[in-house]
């Protein structure tokens, strides 16, 4: 299989004005920068502009980390002192798994990575049950068992302590919490900020919390989705990547209503996840712009 032309992205926020794009666009011509993808976005409620770059890699005579430096003086002029970023897609990006016992997501996500149809390394797979272990093994990837005891609280802060490890060893560009059905520590939503993804079997914000089926059976919705959003500390509350829904009836049993639930998650998760990897994410607030 062919190598995809090595690139690197900017992504850049700023409070709008006249000017933003002409010192992008005059930086990268000034060195030989051949853009091949370029969106842009100005929020008029907010004032604020949202831009995505891609740049071929060998247009330019210096590497991402000089084109870092560099950028980041223009970035600053322009009023971008922390939301923008230089990132190359000749890194492999990382990405580790947290579950639980239902496995659609992962079987979905395993899938997509084993036919390179999402070109990215699982590095692991952590799951407070066993049940998904041997799949996990099967595609090559190690699985690591952390259990969560129920009504113990120093053998949970334990377990969340083992979990941050096995992660953190691995630097991944994102954690996919994949119905990993616990909710995660404050400490844990700061230091994985901007990288820990959820799928919630809702569409957010109705349903929140656990058991959103049985909560739309009883309210006689007539869809059902799914919401992809990065994890905060506030329960099912952080900035949306992602969304989907099915169309249900008053035919449909709770069990109906799951299965359907089930097919548009795996769908919302692996678009989420592509998304992020890719850069075309831009938060602000708790808002998002996809590129």
């Amino acid at each position: 299989m062919p190598q995809p032309e090595r690139r690197y992205v900017i992504t850049f926020g700023c409070p709008d004005r006249t000017g933003i794009v002409a010192g992008i666009s005059s930086f990268l011509a000034e060195h030989g920068g051949w853009i091949v993808e370029a969106a842009y976005h100005t929020d008029p409620a907010t004032n604020w502009f949202f831009t995505r770059q891609e740049v071929r890699a060998d247009s330019l005579p210096f590497g991402v980390d000089e084109l870092r430096e560099r950028f980041g003086r223009v970035a600053r002029d322009l009023g971008a002192h922390t939301n923008w970023r230089v990132t190359d897609t000749g890194e492999r990006r990382r990405v580790v798994l947290l579950v639980s016992k239902e496995g659609h997501c992962l079987y979905d996500l395993l899938g997509r990575v084993a036919s390179r149809e999402l070109d990215v390394d699982v590095s692991a797979v952590i799951g407070n049950h066993t049940d998904l272990a041997g799949i996990t093994r099967a595609h090559g990837i190690p699985f690591h068992h952390v259990p969560f005891p129920v009504n113990d609280p120093e053998g949970r802060q334990a377990a969340w302590a083992q979990l941050r490890q096995l992660v953190d060893v691995h630097q991944p560009h994102a954690v996919v919490l994949a119905r990993f059905m616990q909710i995660l520590p404050t400490e844990l939503c700061a230091a994985w900020t901007g990288r820990t993804l959820n799928i919630h079997h809702s569409f957010l914000p109705s349903f929140i919390g656990a058991r959103p089926y049985h909560q739309a059976h009883g309210r006689g919705v007539k869809l059902v989705g799914a919401t992809c959003h990065y994890v905060t500390a506030e329960l099912d509350q952080g900035p949306i990547v992602e969304q989907d829904v099915i169309r249900v009836d008053h035919t449909d049993s709770i069990p109906d209503m799951v299965r359907k639930g089930r097919d548009i998650e795996k769908v919302v998760l692996a678009r989420g996840l592509r998304w992020h990897l890719e850069d075309r994410v831009l938060v602000h607030g708790n808002q998002t712009v996809i590129f």
